[in-house]
């Protein structure tokens, strides 16, 4: 039986476009603080990447953010805070995460969004906003949020009033 805080710690949305999901995105990015962790799942295409431009874009950022597949991590340091994007998709392991430096980004002042963060379980600190992006149809997607710890479960509130109204 799910509590009205489990409830508080969820939301399931639809995107109807690549922009609506960039514009998803933009709305967290204005909503996340210092340390904070945003965790990107889903099938190659769901719009990890899309959604990270947009939380991007919402800190502020001026450079184009691309997918970091090839060099694993991305700092982009132009926006109202340090903004970190990590493409774990060619990683075997969480072995293998051992020697990128990762606790120093996930405990530092920036915002770190990471794609194929089910590799990244290891790592993470107490307290993260994890997203999981399904396909529905070629432009169409589901977004499940799920928050772990008190400052997610407070921007996730703030951010289902700011996006939906409610």
């Amino acid at each position: 039986m799910s509590t009205s805080k489990d409830v508080e710690k969820k939301l399931d949305c639809i995107s109807h476009s690549e922009a609506q999901t960039q514009r998803l995105g933009l709305r967290l990015g204005t909503l996340v603080e210092p340390g904070s962790v945003v965790l990107l799942e889903g099938t190659m295409g769901s719009g990890k990447t899309v959604f990270a431009q947009g939380v991007a874009l919402g800190l502020e950022i001026k450079e184009q953010v691309t997918s970091p597949s090839y060099t694993l991590i991305k700092e982009y340091q132009s926006g109202r805070l340090p903004f970190f994007h990590i493409d774990l998709y060619r990683i075997d392991s969480s072995d293998s995460l051992w020697g990128l430096g990762l606790e120093e980004y996930l405990e530092g002042d920036g915002v770190c969004v990471i794609e194929w963060a089910r590799k990244v379980r290891d790592f993470l600190p107490e307290t993260w906003l994890y997203i999981n992006i399904e396909i529905m149809t070629d432009t169409k997607r589901t977004l499940h949020f799920a928050s772990e710890g008190d400052r997610f479960q407070k921007i996730l509130h703030e951010y289902r009033r700011l996006a939906f109204g409610f």
